[in-house]
């Protein structure tokens, strides 16, 4: 049984770390966006900004694509291996990105190597967790999501005061210290349950080496509602990292410097762990699949959202819409999990969730750079914002199918172990009563002998 404490609150706060440092500069990479573009846009290039947001798009899309070979290498060379790796590469990332003159070595450096490092750090931080907490895993992991959340809101007035007075460069190695103090909390993760010798000797644990069927299962599609989850939540995700990534630019453009544009990322993050923490207890009331529900809610609100940022026109309005944008952001993100549990069980969560995030970074790194390309085209960031509203609504009408679709296909698996439990009981009554049968004439014969 996990210890439920203990050495478990270190772990807990070297996950919360990881948490908030690597989600912490990937959401802030609107400030990064605008000092990227002023440092290497000084040409006549039309289309700066679509070659600039592909570095910050592709570096989110990797964190997720990585997460299916994380999940294996998690599996079999265990967390802190994996964790402590990954950390490592992140940081020899980020560093070779603040020595590049182009933006071009910055697609390597920043959006894939960085980026790896980033998803290898990341994804043990969640599964440890399970090794330590049990009974307190929900109110865990809703302390651990929470850093991603602090950072959100304090990283990027840091990175705009860096920024300003020691330039980009020097500021990538600013956060070089993040990601070293993520490899030191690496070496935390210390495992607590049987390892696959143990499982050798014939010990069963929780989280052993799976078998070699078992490294890359894909067994979890053949649940249909867990394909359309997995490939519904994608569809939804084209427009919802572009807010992200534009919205520093957009400010920019419709109101020039007069405004504190960093404010906006500030009620995204506030209201995102807020929203994390409010929706994730409501989650626990609502039962099985229907928790898709709260997904559909939120992808509605995100998109709606979305298309109301080019239609505000006063400073205020913006604000309002990202606190609204970040509250269901955080209930989006919240209930991958619980939601992922009701689909596919237990025992095949992780790997579900890992090939999910796999497919998530495909749209999340396409959405950005076609946004950006949109408004090397139009001078305007308004037909972008508009269209990336589009498939959270259609994403979320996707979902809605799931709840009806998984009762049906627990019906009929309801109906499976009762005619295999009937089997089951006639043979065992046919057993007994040859058995019987056999054991009386065995006797008649002892006493007729």
């Amino acid at each position: 049984e996990p210890p439920e404490g203990g050495w478990g609150w270190v772990v807990m706060l070297a996950a919360m770390w990881c948490n908030g440092a690597v989600f912490g500069i990937q959401n802030s990479c609107g400030v990064l966006f605008v000092s990227m573009l002023k440092l290497f846009g000084g040409g006549e290039d039309k289309q700066m900004s679509f070659k600039t947001a592909w570095v910050s798009s592709l570096s989110m899309g990797m964190v997720f694509f990585c997460s299916p070979i994380v999940s294996v290498f998690t599996d079999l060379f265990g967390c802190r291996k994996v964790a402590v790796v990954g950390a490592a590469v992140g940081f020899a990332g980020l560093l070779s990105s603040s020595f590049v003159s182009t933006i071009e070595p910055l697609y390597f450096t920043y959006g894939i190597l960085f980026a790896c490092g980033c998803s290898f750090a990341y994804q043990p931080s969640l599964v440890i967790l399970g090794h330590y907490f049990k009974k307190r895993l929900g109110l865990v992991n809703g302390i651990v999501t929470a850093g991603s959340s602090l950072f959100t809101v304090s990283l990027p007035f840091l990175l705009r005061v860096l920024i300003d007075s020691v330039g980009l460069y020097n500021t990538l190695r600013v956060l070089c210290i993040l990601m070293f103090i993520l490899f030191l909390a690496g070496f935390t993760y210390k495992p607590v349950i049987s390892s696959a010798k143990d499982k050798e000797g014939g010990k069963k644990g929780k989280f052993g080496f799976p078998s070699e069927r078992k490294i890359c299962n894909f067994s979890v599609f053949k649940v249909l509602s867990y394909r359309i989850w997995a490939f519904g939540i994608p569809a939804a995700l084209f427009g919802y990292f572009v807010p992200y990534v534009h919205l520093m630019k957009h400010v920019e453009d419709r109101f020039g410097d007069s405004v504190p544009k960093e404010v906006l990322l500030l009620c995204l993050g506030i209201t995102s762990g807020v929203g994390r923490l409010i929706f994730g207890r409501v989650a626990d009331y609502i039962p099985g699949a229907k928790k898709v529900y709260l997904q559909v809610a939120s992808f509605f609100f995100i998109g709606l959202m979305s298309m109301m940022i080019p239609l505000c026109s006063v400073f205020g309005g913006l604000i309002a819409v990202c606190l609204f944008m970040g509250l269901f952001d955080g209930c989006f993100i919240c209930i991958m999990a619980p939601i992922a549990f009701e689909l596919v069980g237990a025992q095949d969560v992780s790997q579900a969730i890992g090939f999910l995030l796999g497919l998530m970074s495909i749209p999340m790194t396409v959405g950005p750079p076609i946004a950006g390309l949109l408004r090397d085209r139009l001078g305007t960031y308004d037909v972008a914002l508009y269209l990336a509203g589009v498939p959270p609504l259609v994403g979320g009408a996707i979902l809605c199918f799931i709840p009806w679709v998984h009762e049906r296909q627990k019906s009929k698996e309801r109906a499976k172990p009762l005619d295999g439990e009937t089997t089951e009981k006639m043979l065992e009554n046919e057993s007994t009563l040859v058995s019987d049968t056999t054991e009386k004439a065995a006797k008649e014969m002892e006493s007729g002998f």
